[in-house]
């Protein structure tokens, strides 16, 4: 077993001051132009060919040496969430409202962190594409990772295969988690709308009561879950909105709403499940409002597929997490997580593997979860991710290239 690549500490300096410099400074889906134009300068600094705009504000980073064709792709997420930030740091978020609150500032710290090495002191032949991501928190289709993908990455930037990583705060500082085949779920979004004619005061009496229809269905979509679905399948559904009525006009108590549009999210790890619900759940909406005399609105919108991690990446990309942080640290058959992700769409389209790296701060009793107000990237493991990086670059091209 070979050893991982060793750091020096100015990179881990910089990386870290990237990191936080990221962090004040956040963007939000397909709004990431100063964060663009601070990664391709960095890149550029580092000496890489850079690509500017593939899927919006995404960028691409080239390094090529010696004269292999193999190729390999190491890709980070750039996009912040609208959400406002409690913390209280020197380098708290300079935008009301925005927030880096999933690491996505970490990512591109050790990816960038990664280039900088493998620039001045990388041993491979072959070439390294540096994949900066916009906007992986749309939760539909029209994502970066989709947008990317539509706009001929891989065509114009072509690899063997593609890497991705994401930091995991629940989890052991520099451990690593992952698993083959389906590894995150798939999302989609739904919702529906019951209408009725508004009348009189009295209209509830004569009328379709849309507001008691909607509050029906609910518990019908339950439970078609329950009895009407394979329940060895892993299925989240949940209903997340439910509109009806005027709360802040207190004399519409009287009348019955004209209306009411609930919303909801599909999580599952089967694709063929997604059709399933589509068709089921629009039934019922259409049978449970022709039968009331009511209107009806069924939306199902397709979010990210699920990711699954191929079988000889995923085990390619155990042993350089072996080899960076110990066997002992390394879970290589971790349960399948019921969140989403967009790296999906590009696992779909090359063979590859996403990781989930373990960010947990010592002493802390309860983690800083993500998507929270509260959450800060644990700078602690920016080496680890940096080195993972590095070693995976260079592993996997010395195999590609026959250099061992």
């Amino acid at each position: 077993m070979t050893r991982a690549i060793p750091l020096d500490n100015s990179l881990i300096d910089e990386a870290t001051e990237w990191r936080r410099y990221l962090h004040a400074h956040p963007e939000t889906a397909f709004d990431e132009h100063r964060t663009a134009d601070f990664v391709a300068a960095k890149l550029e600094e580092f000496g890489i060919e850079v690509h500017r705009g593939l899927g919006g504000t995404g960028v691409v980073g080239t390094l090529k040496r010696g004269t292999s064709p193999a190729a390999v792709g190491l890709r980070a997420d750039m996009d912040a969430l609208f959400i406002h930030e409690d913390n209280d740091v020197d380098y708290r978020s300079t935008v009301d409202g925005k927030m880096h609150a999933c690491g996505h500032d970490g990512h591109m710290a050790m990816l960038l962190g990664a280039a900088r090495h493998l620039a001045r002191n990388g041993d491979f032949d072959g070439t390294v594409r540096f994949i900066f991501q916009p906007a992986e928190e749309t939760g539909d289709e029209r994502c970066g990772g989709n947008e990317m993908v539509k706009d001929g990455l891989f065509e114009k930037f072509p690899v063997q295969a593609v890497f991705g990583m994401h930091n995991f705060p629940g989890a052991p500082l520099g451990s690593f988690m992952l698993r083959p085949g389906p590894m995150l779920a798939s999302i989609d979004t739904f919702e529906f709308h019951i209408g009725s004619e508004l009348s009189h005061p009295h209209s509830q009496f004569y009328v379709a009561d849309p507001l008691l229809i909607a509050a029906s269905l609910v518990q019908d979509m339950h439970a078609f879950k329950a009895r009407y679905v394979n329940p060895a399948e892993p299925v989240v559904l949940s209903i997340t909105q439910f509109q009806s009525g005027d709360p802040s006009d207190r004399q519409s108590v009287h009348v019955t709403p004209d209306k009411a549009v609930v919303r909801g999210t599909l999580y599952t790890l089967n694709d063929a499940i997604r059709g399933q619900f589509e068709a089921g759940l629009e039934k019922l909406v259409r049978n449970a409002a022709e039968a009331s005399g009511a209107t009806y609105k069924f939306i199902f919108e397709r979010g990210y597929p699920v990711l699954r991690n191929t079988p000889q990446e995923t085990e390619f990309a155990t042993s350089v997490a072996e080899e960076v942080a110990g066997a002992d640290k390394v879970s290589a058959a971790m349960q399948p997580v019921m969140g989403a992700e967009d790296f999906a769409f590009m696992l779909g389209k090359v063979p590859g593997c996403y990781v989930f790296l373990g960010s947990a701060r010592e002493g802390e009793a309860t983690p800083r979860q993500l998507h929270n107000p509260a959450y800060d990237f644990n700078d602690e493991v920016l080496p680890v991710g940096i080195r993972y990086w590095a070693t995976l670059a260079e592993r996997y091209l010395s195999q590609a290239s026959g250099r061992q």
